[in-house]
């Protein structure tokens, strides 16, 4: 399968699955604002969602893949099914556990994950209920993971890019539909994202039947295959986790700045999400199982093409966004969210830490892609290194810069103590020989740099022209940003065309490019 193509694949689910989020985002804001009911739900949220990202996607995928896919290429399908099996078993035995330990521990995490929700009055309790409700999502999201996987080792990517679109939808109806009916909208929301673990279960459940790969759990057993996992589990729990520690690290101790805070750093996060899932996610997702076969074959210039190929993707798309993020947060975050809760004060607030999340997009995509590399050769203790290095200039970082600017220090700590990750596993890819950049990707990194600073300057005079219909109601505000994205888009595709960052034709014939072995299966 052509990497741009399943690039391209998931890039275009998860696409949708951030303009859904965006959808349920906006209706949010607009329900809860920015303050203690938001603040509570947003942590019973993230709590599941932080260790969902430490365990399934970052760790597990990272240790479960590689595996997997070296299995299918080895040894075919029934081994790997096999594999996938146990694996899933002793993984659904360990969240059990987990859940019930944490269900039972929930008061104590509180005050480790939001000390500061103490000083407001009844602030602690609520957390503490609505994380109770939601935490089982971790359950099933786990084993989603897992079928994730699989499916992506396969070849089929939609059907996994898909499942967080239902996400979405279901809390946007559990928030429109039984709000009413509970006591907080905090509640229906908490109940909604338990109610969408089990159906993004079921959604994949179904998929991995058609796809010839049903893995029902077996008696649970410590094979020689799930050690392996295990031990390489443990390491990649910090090495392929960063961002989602800082963020842990951020909620910390934005509970501690101000009300509201928690709430500012989320939004923000969740802009930054847009342009970090549609092109950080698919491209290292389509990449790790790609690689991991490639390098089980010995197809060793093949490997090293496909991770040129990857960095360049990323920068094309990352830089430019990163650029417009900085550009313009202020319209963005206004038309989004400034509406019914959400004030004007909480939109300056929201902007300003949106712009230090933007400085470092790039660093947090090339993190996923230089992983992928470490995990598809089997190596999961180096970026553990790497990513303890870079957690404790975080802690320090955040420390004295939150101090300075309040929530934005910490948001731009977190940008930082990336960007020194990516640094760091560059150069030891590179010395070891494992990350030659070709003439390709060095002729072009300085055309999409020129080309994103031509799209920025656009941006830039088009806000300032725009400013009216920017300050002006809903219709006028969507108006403009419209034509500010579509703007900025037509203007960066002129740049990298002229400067030959990237060419259209050469797109189209990546994208239509599918090789004899690795075609994927067409029923997805």
């Amino acid at each position: 399968m052509a990497l741009l193509r399943s690039i391209a694949t998931v890039g275009g689910y998860t696409l949708l699955s951030r303009v859904t989020g965006f959808a349920r985002d906006i209706l949010v804001a607009g329900m809860l604002g920015a303050g203690t009911v938001s603040d509570a739900f947003f942590v019973a949220f993230r709590f599941p969602n932080l260790f969902r990202r430490l365990f399934a996607e970052g760790a597990f995928q990272a240790a479960f893949v590689p595996i997997f896919a070296g299995l299918l290429e080895t040894e075919g399908r029934d081994q790997a099914r096999q594999f996938a099996r146990r694996a899933f078993s002793v993984l659904a035995l360990i969240l059990l556990a987990f859940t019930a330990l944490i269900e039972v521990l929930m008061p104590v995490a509180m005050y480790v994950i939001a000390p500061g929700f103490d000083a407001v009055p009844g602030k602690m309790e609520l957390a503490t209920e609505l994380t109770r409700i939601a935490f089982p999502y971790l359950l099933f999201i786990s084993l989603v993971s897992l079928q994730s996987g699989v499916l992506n080792s396969l070849g089929y990517f939609a059907a996994p890019a898909a499942a967080p679109i239902l996400l979405n939808l279901t809390l946007i109806a559990a928030l429109v539909g039984f709000t009413p009916l509970m006591e907080t909208p905090g509640h229906a929301l908490a109940w909604g994202v338990f109610a969408a673990g089990v159906i993004q279960f079921a959604w994949l459940v179904w998929h991995c039947r058609r796809a010839g790969m049903s893995i029902p759990p077996i008696r649970p057993r410590l094979t020689p295959r799930v050690r392996l996992l295990g031990r390489r589990i443990v390491p990649v729990v910090l090495g392929g986790s960063l961002y989602q520690i800082n963020l842990l690290v951020g909620t910390i101790l934005a509970s501690l700045v101000s009300d509201g805070a928690v709430s500012w750093l989320y939004y923000a996060d969740r802009v930054t999400q847009l342009p970090l899932g549609v092109v950080g996610v698919a491209v290292s997702t389509a990449l790790l199982p790609l690689l991991s076969r490639r390098l089980k074959a010995g197809q060793w210039d093949a490997a090293r093409h496909d991770q040129n190929r990857a960095l360049e993707v990323a920068l094309l798309l990352t830089l430019p966004a990163a650029a417009a993020l900085m550009v313009i947060p202020g319209p963005i975050i206004g038309t989004l969210f400034e509406r019914g809760a959400f004030t004007a004060a909480d939109t300056a607030a929201t902007a300003a830490a949106l712009v230090a999340f933007a400085s470092g997009l790039p660093s947090y995509v090339l993190v996923k892609i230089l992983a992928q590399v470490f995990f598809a050769r089997e190596d999961t203790a180096t970026p553990v290194r790497v990513a303890a290095a870079a957690m404790a200039a975080n802690v320090i970082l955040n420390l004295i810069l939150m101090q300075v600017w309040g929530h934005v220090g910490i948001a731009l700590a977190a940008a930082l103590a990336n960007w020194g990750n990516a640094v760091a596993l560059a150069v030891i890819l590179h010395r070891r020989g494992q990350l030659g950049l070709d003439d390709r990707f060095r002729a072009r990194l300085p055309r999409i740099a020129v080309a994103t600073a031509v799209m920025g300057g656009g941006l830039w005079a088009g806000a300032w022209a725009l400013a009216d219909p920017l300050a002006a109601g809903d219709a006028a505000r969507i108006g403009a940003l419209a034509a500010l994205v579509v703007g900025g888009m037509a203007v960066y595709g002129g740049a990298a065309q002229l400067t030959g960052a990237a060419r259209v034709g050469e797109i189209r014939a990546m994208l239509r490019r599918r090789t004899v072995t690795d075609q994927a299966p067409a029923a997805d």
